[in-house]
């Protein structure tokens, strides 16, 4: 308990899956939770358990792909406790098709929500962080961002997460915001269910992982809130590959 008191928290994403397990993560370890999706009556259950349970949270609609959103979500956040000192960019899609055969639209909406998205954060959040002395930016990217296996859109956005945090790491060390990305393997979660569902799929990516067994949204939450605490002081630009060992193989 505690790992995260006196912190204020954006979590994007956070009406289900591990988003919402992080939520409920870090408000039980001291943190007041900005909690943010589309999906707004699950994010206030999420939300309404964090209070009902004694912590400290607001949901905020929020459209990540939205410039005018962002503004909007770091003045709540402001307004409502003060300041901002972790930013989680939990919020993403898939699409599960090559380079032949994505559109450019889905391509266009895939990018607006798993790369654009995180950047107008990381760009909006960035004052508000320096005024409070610093902070700590996780992106979440994914092994597809450091491999070739995935849809084209999918790997590309999350392989421009994996090298903008490197370079925001980079350029905001002096400010002591810290930026790290986060890289799950194949985890069980509801953005997966499909991919999952098929059963040679399902076998496939059980057959590549050499743990045995799929990742659970705990695996991914525990590593996100060791960055997100004072614990990983001294890790920036750095890729926290939680993925039961497929990389190693």
């Amino acid at each position: 308990m505690g790992r995260l008191d006196g912190k204020v928290a954006i979590i994007t994403g956070a009406a289900m899956g591990m988003g919402a397990l992080e939520a409920k993560m870090f408000a039980k370890e001291g943190a007041r939770v900005v909690a943010t999706d589309l999906q707004e009556e699950k994010l206030k259950e999420v939300v309404g358990e964090i209070n009902e349970k004694g912590g400290k949270a607001i949901a905020v609609k929020h459209d990540v792909a939205s410039e005018a959103g962002w503004k909007e979500v770091v003045k709540q956040a402001v307004d409502a406790f003060g300041k901002v000192n972790v930013l989680v960019n939990n919020a993403g899609i898939v699409i599960q098709k090559n380079a032949e055969q994505i559109t450019l639209d889905e391509w266009n909406k895939l990018m607006d929500i798993n790369l654009t998205g995180n950047f107008l954060g990381i760009k909006y959040v960035i004052p508000e962080m320096r005024k409070a002395g610093g902070g700590s930016i996780i992106n979440i990217s994914s092994v597809s961002g450091i491999i070739g296996i995935g849809g084209a859109a999918y790997n590309a956005s999350k392989g421009g997460n994996r090298t903008l945090t490197k370079n925001v790491a980079v350029d905001f060390a002096k400010d002591n915001i810290r930026v790290n990305s986060v890289h799950p393997g194949v985890i069980a979660t509801t953005m997966t269910q499909s991919i999952l569902a098929d059963k040679e799929q399902k076998a496939y990516l059980e057959s590549i992982t050499p743990l045995p067994r799929l990742g659970k949204p705990e695996d991914i939450a525990n590593g996100v809130l060791f960055l997100a605490s004072d614990e990983s002081s001294f890790m920036t630009g750095s890729e926290l590959v939680i993925d039961g060992g497929l990389l190693a193989k």
